[in-house]
């Protein structure tokens, strides 16, 4: 049976990507941190890094829920988590509110139902006036379980286009109020690449940046007006089984660096709380794997950008093969898998020695997105986690597999409609890698 939480909640959803969600999301999170709210940070759907920002601007790590990964009872207990020590949790949306996965769940718009918080929609009104009231009014009546419970408009052109805006709005039927018109910011764009925004630990000018973006939201929002529409919404009673994967080891020496940094905070959090010990090292740093570690985690990242250096680490890639010899379990995900292949071709076509633990060459001299989510079922007998069980996660990289020798495939994997089987992944005795980022347990 739910429960009402203490802890009032928004979901910052627009009717599309590119709408200026995270640049908002990010203000408002620094804006309210400012005025000495706990926030609690959180970010709809399969996202690394996004959450960094959230956590950089509210001083405390931001939390993923997943409506189609994640199984019910995890979410429960992220719910709960931040909801713990917290004021108000601010949560940004995935793409438009609607869209999700290809089968139509795992929207923004389903975790507002399942929490109950209402959503502040972001519409960029950029080259429109009056027609932005009819998508408004559009988003405001598409779904019954779901409240919209005010709007933003973003990148306003200046007073005349606001008095349009804020006359089309009065001269509607719609009860729903604006709580801010934002103008034009140039200076508040957050630079991109290839899988999405440049890193926060890689922007030595994060603080200015937040900062300004909390100055710029304070000024022209109705911040005393998004609290009062917040509400606490329900989160259901924390489960006993909260376990999303079962930890590699006892000793888990993880990657943590800018090259290794796609690691859902869940699954590490589940790992301490079965009693493991998480060892943190860096192989940009050329540190290898602490040597009482009996597993290593090589997460995902841009090993892509760092390849030269990585392949002159050689106190890396020495101790990584040691651990592989003493019977650690190793475990690479995309990036981290690519890494323990033979070879990693950069984008300038320059191949460079990686740890040579698995037959795979991969490259980005030549590009290709490959992109969804997935359910996976373990094939490898010597897996982490036993043959035939059941995953939920995503794939998202750009890097093609130039050769891939004998070996164990790691995963059988379908698509989220069910289509497209296929065998990924590779697994030799202790180690085992795919480009495949796990999230939770399958239902």
């Amino acid at each position: 049976m739910s429960v009402t939480s203490r802890t009032p909640g928004l979901i910052l959803a627009a009717p599309a990507s590119g709408s200026g969600k995270t640049t908002i999301s990010l203000a408002l999170m620094r804006a309210f941190h400012r005025q000495g709210l706990r926030v609690a940070p959180a970010k709809i759907g399969p996202d690394y890094i996004d959450p960094r920002f959230h956590s950089a601007a509210c001083r405390r790590q931001s939390l993923s829920l997943d409506a189609w990964a994640m199984r019910p009872e995890t979410r429960a207990t992220l719910r709960a988590a931040l909801c713990q020590d917290s004021d108000l949790i601010i949560t940004e949306g995935v793409m438009g509110l609607f869209d999700g996965a290809a089968d139509g769940s795992g929207s923004t718009a389903d975790i507002a139902a399942e929490t109950g918080w209402p959503i502040i929609l972001i519409v960029d009104v950029a080259g429109q006036a009056a027609s932005a009231i009819a998508t408004l009014r559009g988003f405001a009546t598409h779904r019954s379980d779901i409240q919209i419970a005010g709007v933003l408009f973003n990148r306003v052109g200046g007073d005349r286009h606001h008095h349009l805006l804020k006359q089309a709005l009065a001269d509607s039927d719609l009860s729903i109020p604006c709580l801010g018109y934002l103008p034009r910011e140039a200076g508040l764009t957050l630079k991109s690449r290839h899988l999405g925004l440049v890193q926060a630990q890689e922007r030595t000018d994060l603080e200015a940046i937040l900062n300004r973006a909390a100055d710029w939201v304070t000024k022209h929002a109705d911040m005393e007006g998004l609290r009062r529409v917040a509400q606490s919404g329900t989160v259901a009673p924390t489960p006993t089984d909260t376990i999303c994967l079962p930890p590699l080891g006892q000793r888990i020496a993880v990657a943590q660096d800018t090259a290794f940094a796609f690691c859902y905070p869940h699954l590490l959090t589940a790992w301490r709380q079965a009693g493991a010990d998480i060892l943190p090292f860096s192989p940009l740093a050329n540190e290898a794997p602490t040597a009482d570690a009996d597993a290593v985690y090589l997460p995902g990242g841009y090993p892509e950008l760092h390849a030269g250096q990585l392949a002159r680490n050689q106190h890396f890639l020495t101790g990584l093969r040691d651990a592989a010899g003493r019977g650690c379990c190793i475990f690479g995900e995309c990036g981290g898998y690519m890494v323990l292949g033979e070879s990693l071709t950069d984008a300038d076509g320059t191949p460079h020695q990686m740890a040579g633990l698995l037959p795979l060459r991969t490259s980005f001299a030549s590009r290709r997105l490959h992109l969804g989510y997935r359910r996976a079922s373990v094939l490898s007998d010597s897996a982490p986690w036993g043959k035939g069980t059941q995953l939920a996660g995503h794939e998202f990289h750009y890097a093609t597999t130039q050769y891939e020798g004998a070996a164990q495939p790691l995963f059988q994997v379908q698509d989220a409609l069910g289509e497209n089987a296929a065998a990924i992944g590779l697994s030799i005795g202790n180690v085992c890698g795919s480009f495949l980022h796990l999230i939770d347990r399958a239902s």
